[in-house]
């Protein structure tokens, strides 16, 4: 940005009684507008006008993102399935019915008919709904965390394009200073008051403002196409967003937040995920006792025409395969899910820390910033203005004053979006 001002002074001996260029900017917009103009910026200087619908808030792109987003969709069919999966856990073993016929001559047939019930024993059908229904509870919890994660992301990407638009905003007025102060170069070397040097010089730095301005127009298309895609659309469906770019983020410290870790999604889910594979380490186990094939039929004897009832019952012997290296299978990946809950608890509460404290670190910037020193800048360019005017102070002053004011507002925005990406990171993990 520093580049953009060593013309400012030369607009000094063109305008009066206030040089144009010694006037004091204009403050930072609240408003969300993607671009400014000046009656004296050409109009090849001037920003493309945004599309003509509506401004985009916060809240409606969180509405549009929970009702189109893909990964929530994702999210919702798991949960689905799950609950199918559960139902299908409940239901009970097929009775079988066997037929059988001893001697193909008619006078002499037996023909016997069985139904066979099995009988599950060990708890499998309760271990299986058990099993199940942690599975659903593990689906709905990475449900709510893609739901958290799609919440931050949104406002995240919310108010990058927010305060990509106030950068532009910014880019507008440096454009515009260097675009009069090149104007004012071009009058004073055809005048011959100074060497067309300072002319070609002026024109390189307008150049670069307008690079610089371009620039900002691509940060600020970018934000709006990862907002757009986070709203489940290919292409931005809206011209600008609309918030306060000036209100800066405020959330729980450290100590607050960390004591309801517990409650996060992430955490959530990786309970989730031990309560099922200590349920599925109870299905194993379950299978270690063999099922009761119960069985009760008739047999018909053609040969004396009398029929007999028939009892049965068929029991495996669980000699070789008691299913104890599935136990054991079962047994290790639950200490394995312990093991990766431990481990996302110590990274979520490191990831937590770290964001709290670069909060609180651009809070205490952003304050510092907005009571002293945008203003003693602010001052410090009015006085200069002043004093130039008055012939106290030459060019190279206000242009120092100018450079320093413009740098400030600048830093500003930068740390403005530094909270709110330590906001969002917060609001991810908490599940705000």
């Amino acid at each position: 940005m520093s580049r953009l001002l060593w013309p400012l002074g030369l607009a000094a001996a063109m305008h009066s009684p206030v040089p144009a260029w010694a006037q004091t900017p204009a403050p930072l917009s609240t408003s969300t507008s993607t671009s400014t103009s000046t009656s004296t910026t050409t109009p090849a200087d001037a920003a493309p006008a945004a599309p003509a619908t509506s401004p985009l808030t916060l809240e409606q792109a969180l509405s549009q993102a929970l009702a189109r987003s893909p990964a929530l969709a994702a999210a919702s069919r798991q949960v689905e399935a799950a609950r199918a999966a559960a139902q299908q856990a409940g239901a009970w073993r097929n009775p079988e019915l066997s037929v059988t016929v001893e001697d193909a001559r008619s006078e002499a047939r037996t023909t016997t008919v069985m139904v066979g019930v099995p009988l599950e024993l060990g708890g499998k059908r309760q271990a299986r709904l058990t099993a199940a229904a942690r599975a659903v509870g593990l689906a709905e919890a990475e449900l709510r965390r893609a739901r958290a994660e799609l919440r931050a992301g949104v406002a995240q990407a919310f108010f990058a394009a927010l305060v990509a638009q106030e950068r532009l905003t910014l880019a507008d007025g440096a454009v515009g200073i260097a675009a009069r102060a090149a104007e004012a170069a071009g009058r004073r070397v055809a005048a011959g008051k100074v060497s067309p040097v300072e002319a070609t010089r002026a024109r390189v730095d307008l150049a670069q403002a307008r690079l610089e301005r371009a620039e900002a127009q691509g940060e600020l298309r970018m934000a709006h196409h990862a907002l757009a895609a986070l709203l489940g659309d290919v292409a931005p469906a809206f011209g600008r967003v609309q918030g306060e770019a000036r209100a800066w983020p405020e959330r729980p410290g450290f100590e607050a937040l960390s004591a309801q870790i517990d409650e996060a999604p992430a955490l959530m889910a990786a309970q989730a995920e031990v309560d099922r594979r200590v349920a599925l380490v109870a299905v194993e186990r379950s299978k270690a006792s063999p099922d009761v094939m119960l069985s009760l039929g008739s047999k018909r004897d053609a040969s004396t025409g009398r029929s007999q009832a028939v009892l049965g019952l068929a029991l495996p012997l669980p000699l070789f395969d008691r299913n104890q290296g599935s136990v054991v299978e079962a047994s290790r990946l639950a200490d394995q899910a312990r093991d990766e809950q431990q481990l996302a608890r110590l990274k979520l509460l490191a990831e937590l820390q770290e964001a709290s404290t670069r909060l609180t670190g651009a809070q205490a910037a952003l304050q510092a910033l907005q009571d002293t020193v945008l203003p003693a800048a602010q001052e410090a360019h009015d006085a200069a203005s002043r004093g130039f005017e008055a012939g106290k102070f030459g060019f190279l002053e206000v242009l120092d004053a100018q450079r320093t004011l413009l740098q400030a507002r600048a830093r500003y925005l930068n740390t403005l979006a530094a909270a709110h990406q330590a906001a969002a990171t917060l609001d991810r993990i908490t599940g705000r």
